[in-house]
C-alpha cells in the first residue's frame, strides 16, 4: 500500500474516532443533564402555594367589611371593594350609572361601617354653596364676618354622598375641589381641616364642559354601575320579597364574629403604613410603566394618565397590599388599574386587556432568554479561544442562569398547578372577575412553562459543556439551535 494510502487510512480511522468520542461525548451530557432537568422539575411540582397574608387582623376586618357591604344586594361585589379600597386609602369613587342601582345605599352603609358622620346630598344646575357647607352665621355676620355654620353640612363628615355631583356650579365647585383633594375649606378668614375620608359621586353621566375636567380627576376610582342582570332578577324579587334576606344577614354576622370590625382609625391610619411597609417590584414599576405609555401613545383615541393620577395608583396598590396582609405589590394587583386609569366607561376594558395581555407574556422570561443568548455567545468565544478565565466566569454566570430559570419555571408551574392561588387569595377580586382573568391567563402561561422548562434545559446543557470544557464543535452538536443563531449574529456584526 503507498505512503498516501496509508496515511489517507489513518486520517479517516483517526477521524471516526473522534467522531465516536465526540457522540459519547454528548450523549453524557444528555443524560446527566435530562436527569438534573426531570429532577428539578419533579422538585417544582411537588411544591405548595405559600399565600402570604392569610393571618392579617387587617385582612379579616376587610374581609368582614366586604361581606357585611354587599349583605343584601346582588351583584355589586365590585363596587363594595372599590368603595372599601377608596376609604381606606383616603381616596374618592365615583359610580357613573342610572338611578335605582344602589350607590347611595353604599355610601351609607360605608358611614354605618366607620361610625363617622355622614353627609348626603341631591344636587341641581341651580344648588347654591348653602345646601353643601352650611348657611351663614347670622352673627359673623353682625360683626362683619362672612362665616358659615357648618356643622351637620360636608365639612365636617368622614363619609358623603353627592348625587349628580357634575351639576356642581362655579360657585360650589373650587369650594369642592379643595375638599376633595387638599381637605381644607375656607370658612372666612380661617382655613379648616375637613376629616373627610372618602366622598361617593353619583351621576348618569360624564362631565360635558372643561372645568369640570379637574372635579372628574378627584376621583381615583371609578366605576360604571349597571342594573341588575336578567340572570338575577329572580333573586332580586325574593330579596324584595324578604326569602334571602335571612341567608344573607347570616352569613355576614358569621363573617364579622370571626374577623372583627374596621375602627375609625384603620381607616385613618392605613394608607400611611401601607406606603412605608409595602415593596412595589420592579416587574410592578414595568408593567404600570408600560401601561401609561400604551394608553397614551398607542391606544385610539390616547387615554391620558397624568403624573398625579399615576402616582396615586401606585399608592393605592400598596394599601391594596398592605390590607391583603402582604409586603409587596403584586403584578396582579394591577388589574385594579381598569377602575384607575381609564377617562371613559369603556376604557377600562381596554386597561384590563392590557394588563392582562403583559402579566400573559411574562416579560421576565423573555428577559431571561436574551441572557441566555448573549451568555452563549460569550461561551462559544471563550472555549474557542481557549481563555481559562473566560471559561470560568461564563461557568459562573450560566450557575445563576439556571438558578433564575428553576426558579422561573418554578414559580410559573406553581401558579397554573395551585390554580392561580395568589389572585384567588386577594380579597380585592371578586370571583366572577378572577374567572375570567384566570380563563385569559391560562393558556400563554402554560406556554410559558413550556418555554421556562425548555430554555432551563438549555442552559444546564450549556452550563456542563462549560463545566467540562468541551469544543465549540461538540457546542455546535450539543445546542445545533443556538449555535445558528450565534453564527448569524457573528456574520451581521462583520
Amino acid at each position: 500500500m503507498s505512503k498516501w494510502k496509508l496515511a489517507a487510512v489513518k486520517s479517516s480511522q483517526t477521524l471516526e474516532t473522534a467522531d465516536t468520542d465526540l457522540i459519547q461525548l454528548i450523549s453524557d451530557i444528555s443524560k446527566d443533564v435530562d436527569s438534573r432537568h426531570a429532577g428539578l422539575l419533579r422538585d417544582a411540582k411537588g411544591a405548595t402555594p405559600d399565600i402570604e397574608g392569610l393571618d392579617s387582623s387587617l385582612r379579616g376586618k376587610a374581609q368582614t367589611a366586604i361581606l357585611s357591604l354587599q349583605s343584601g344586594l346582588l351583584e355589586r361585589e365590585t363596587e363594595v371593594r372599590l368603595l372599601l379600597l377608596a376609604a381606606l386609602c383616603g381616596e374618592h369613587l365615583l359610580l357613573l350609572g342610572p338611578p335605582g342601582t344602589a350607590k347611595s345605599e353604599l355610601s351609607r352603609r360605608l358611614a354605618e361601617l366607620t361610625g363617622g358622620r355622614y353627609f348626603e346630598r341631591l344636587l341641581t344646575r341651580f344648588s347654591v354653596p348653602e345646601e353643601l357647607f352650611g348657611p351663614l352665621s347670622m352673627k359673623g355676620l353682625e360683626n362683619d364676618l362672612y362665616e358659615r355654620q357648618t356643622s351637620g353640612y360636608l365639612p365636617t363628615a368622614e363619609v358623603a354622598f353627592i348625587d349628580e355631583v357634575f351639576k356642581a356650579n362655579s360657585a360650589i365647585l373650587n369650594a369642592l375641589l379643595t375638599i376633595l383633594n387638599e381637605r381644607l375649606f375656607s370658612n372666612g378668614s380661617a382655613r379648616l381641616e375637613v376629616p373627610l375620608l372618602c366622598l361617593v359621586g353619583a351621576s348618569n353621566e360624564l362631565p360635558e364642559s372643561e372645568e369640570l375636567d379637574a372635579l372628574y380627576d378627584r376621583f381615583l376610582l371609578r366605576r360604571q354601575v349597571a342594573q341588575v342582570s336578567s340572570a338575577q332578577l329572580g333573586n332580586l324579587a325574593r330579596l324584595a320579597a324578604g326569602s334571602l334576606r335571612a341567608t344573607t344577614q347570616t352569613s355576614a354576622d358569621g363573617a364579622e364574629a370571626g374577623g372583627g370590625r374596621l375602627e375609625l382609625a384603620d381607616f385613618h391610619g392605613t394608607a400611611s403604613t401601607a406606603y412605608s411597609a409595602v415593596e412595589v417590584p420592579d416587574s410592578v414599576i414595568d408593567l404600570l410603566t408600560t401601561t401609561r405609555d400604551y394608553l397614551q401613545d398607542k391606544c385610539e383615541p390616547p387615554i391620558y394618565v397624568s403624573d398625579r393620577r399615576f402616582m396615586k395608583a401606585i399608592k393605592m396598590l400598596q394599601v391594596a397590599a398592605h390590607v391583603d396582609g402582604r409586603s409587596a405589590v403584586h403584578e396582579y394587583d394591577c388589574l385594579l388599574l381598569e377602575f384607575v386609569l381609564g377617562s371613559r366607561p369603556d376604557d377600562s376594558q381596554k386597561v384590563r386587556a392590557f394588563v392582562l395581555e403583559t402579566i400573559a407574556s411574562d416579560p421576565g422570561l423573555q428577559q431571561l432568554e436574551l441572557v441566555f443568548l448573549g451568555l452563549f455567545g460569550r461561551a462559544c468565544r471563550a472555549l474557542e479561544g481557549g481563555n481559562e478565565q473566560d471559561v470560568a466566569e461564563a461557568q459562573q454566570e450560566a450557575s445563576q442562569l439556571v438558578e433564575l430559570l428553576d426558579l422561573r419555571q418554578g414559580s410559573v408551574g406553581l401558579t397554573l398547578d395551585g390554580g392561580f392561588a395568589d389572585l384567588g387569595a386577594t380579597i380585592w377580586q371578586s370571583e366572577g372577575s378572577v374567572r375570567e382573568a384566570v380563563q385569559v391567563l391560562t393558556p400563554p402561561m402554560t406556554e410559558n412553562r413550556k418555554k421556562a422548562e425548555d430554555l432551563l434545559r438549555e442552559a444546564l446543557l450549556l452550563q456542563t459543556a462549560l463545566q467540562r470544557q468541551v469544543a465549540a464543535s461538540a457546542l455546535e452538536r450539543i445546542l445545533p439551535k443556538r449555535y445558528k443563531q450565534y453564527q448569524k449574529g457573528v456574520s451581521g456584526r462583520v
